[in-house]
């Protein structure tokens, strides 16, 4: 029996780049959480019987929500669905099981890299029927029914049990508690040469691999210990934790210091690697090297051909706008297209499925293919190590190679969290302000060559998305992005990317810092981030 919750709008219930993200407290409001389902559900507007896809990173607050999802989805008309065990499934592996079933679409339970726990963070996000992030049309669509909803649906039923794989029924509705590992696990097994990993691990090539407590452990210890022969204990961290252990599951050189001071010690494996939350992003660090995700991007672009998958060539790369154009050097090299997109993995799946692009990267350490329509962070590490294992190379001498190659873009992103909204959006609106007046000027050695608000016309569907950052461009190849995040739950997130190029004959392997302290410099002159903001130091440098 259906029953119809009488319900009014909440405030603010707009999805961002990666669907819609609060406190936990918020989420546990009477009718919060389902006044967003039901406004997806309406929405979208599901074919009767159609197939849904439920699962999340395991944090705080998941199972609840899974719960009354499976519920709501019954009294929608949904006639089946897959939700993994445990309330466990990576982003990309619920991209790929929505794939596979042929499912109409997806809730994924994550707020990805952010910290978890009853006084943290929450979100809940769609995927479309390709897997991939709901378009910025369908995300609009959500939001505007979410400002007059009234209602939502549900039916009378008792939890299922999340913890037991295997098939039950919900007010006539099928429910399959499907492992979560196995179909992701196969399906990375299919794309990337298990036996000369398997061979050189059996040579005496060695990883350390942090799953920081959240939803990658489980991927990892099946993958990398089971099939890869990793030995036991290569994992980190690796069984899921609701607030993963106290712990903000970021991969970057700040949350995961551990792993960074591992890798520049005297002990370090051959490869150092982690991945998020939700398990979509990922960190590389080789022996004495870290490489920027920016990097990582160009140079598994440029190694790709070594993978069974990629083996017959790329089709395209992209990148996110304030991502550095490495990955663009590769693809002029190798005569592909390049395509510079907005933040958001979405933007991506036009290129994905026109057959367009086949790997796609974001500085924000999400790497992927069009294997599935989301980044992948064990897709990234899997990659890296089977051109490690192919090539008999370390990550510091591939990466020496790259630069000699293709030249350094000496690259860092500076992170001024939790600023009022009002004063970061005015610094914003004063910096577009003066665009017109920007180019020809010069700060120290750089002199400013263009500058803009980014604008991206999809080159698939015509579809325009401006306002996507300002850029700054200089002479020789050097740019400053500024940005607002959309992915933080409380005041505004000012994003500063600083790239300088180096040329195969400059300076190719010098102190990051060093190299980009005049951009630093004029980032400051050119916005005036301590006048706006009062701060004089960025929070998180990655």
């Amino acid at each position: 029996m259906i029953r119809t919750v009488a319900t009014t709008p909440f405030e603010g219930q707009k999805p961002g780049t990666s669907g819609l993200r609060k406190k936990v407290r918020v989420f546990q409001q009477d009718n919060y959480a389902e006044n967003f389902i039901q406004a997806v559900f309406d929405a979208v507007s599901p074919p009767r019987g159609a197939v849904l896809v439920i699962g999340g990173d395991g944090r705080f607050h998941n199972r609840a929500v899974i719960q009354q999802a499976i519920r709501m989805a019954a009294a929608n008309g949904y006639g089946r669905v897959l939700a993994g065990a445990g309330g466990i499934l990576s982003t990309p592996a619920a991209s790929h099981v929505i794939r596979k079933h042929q499912a109409s679409g997806g809730l994924i339970l994550s707020a990805s890299h952010n910290p978890g726990g009853p006084d943290e963070d929450f979100g809940i996000k769609y995927n479309v029927a390709n897997g991939g992030p709901a378009p910025e049309s369908v995300t609009e669509a959500i939001y505007v029914r979410t400002q007059t909803i009234d209602r939502w649906l549900t039916v009378d039923w008792a939890d299922i049990d999340l913890d037991k794989p295997g098939v039950v029924t919900v007010a006539g509705m099928v429910v399959e508690v499907i492992d979560p590992v196995a179909d992701y696990a196969d399906l990375m097994e299919s794309l990337f040469d298990f036996v000369a990993i398997r061979a050189a691990v059996s040579d005496g090539m060695t990883m350390c691999f942090d799953a920081m407590h959240a939803v990658t452990g489980p991927y990892a210890h099946e993958i990398l210990e089971r099939r890869l022969g990793f030995r036991a204990g290569t994992v980190h961290n690796g069984t899921p934790i609701e607030d993963f252990g106290g712990h903000h599951p970021d991969p970057n050189l700040v949350h995961a210091k551990v792993l960074y001071d591992l890798m520049m010690s005297p002990e370090a494996p051959v490869l150092g690697a982690a991945s998020d939350g939700d398990g979509d992003r990922n960190l590389i660090i080789g022996k004495n090297r870290f490489v920027t995700p920016s990097d990582s991007l160009a140079m598994l672009a440029a190694n790709a051909h070594l993978a069974p998958a990629y083996a017959g060539g790329l089709k395209g790369i992209a990148r996110s706008m304030p991502t550095s154009a490495a990955a663009d050097r590769v693809a002029q090299a190798l005569g592909l297209p390049s395509f510079e997109t907005p933040t958001g993995w979405k933007f991506f799946g036009n290129l994905l499925d026109a057959g367009m692009a086949t790997i796609c990267g974001e500085e924000s350490a999400g790497t992927g293919s069009d294997h599935v329509r989301e980044k992948d962070g064990l897709w990234a590490v899997l990659l890296w190590l089977n051109v490690l294992a192919v090539r008999r190379i370390s990550v510091d001498d591939l990466a020496r190679e790259h630069w000699a190659t293709y030249g350094r873009n000496y690259y860092a992103r500076h992170d001024y969290e939790a600023i009022e909204t009002e004063k970061a959006n005015a610094l914003m609106a004063e910096l577009t302000g003066g665009l017109d007046a920007l180019a020809g000027r010069e700060f120290g050695a750089l002199k400013v060559a263009a500058a803009d608000s980014f604008a991206y016309v999809d080159p698939v569907d015509g579809s325009v998305s401006r306002n996507q950052g300002v850029r700054v461009m200089f002479a020789g190849g050097s740019r400053i992005v500024f940005r607002l995040s959309g992915t933080g739950t409380e005041g505004a997130t000012l994003r500063v990317y600083l790239e300088r190029y180096e040329p195969v004959d400059g300076k190719l392997d010098e102190p990051v810092s060093a190299m980009l302290g005049e951009l630093i410099a004029a980032a400051e002159a050119i916005a005036g981030i301590v006048r706006h903001t009062g701060r004089t130091a960025p929070d998180v440098v990655t």
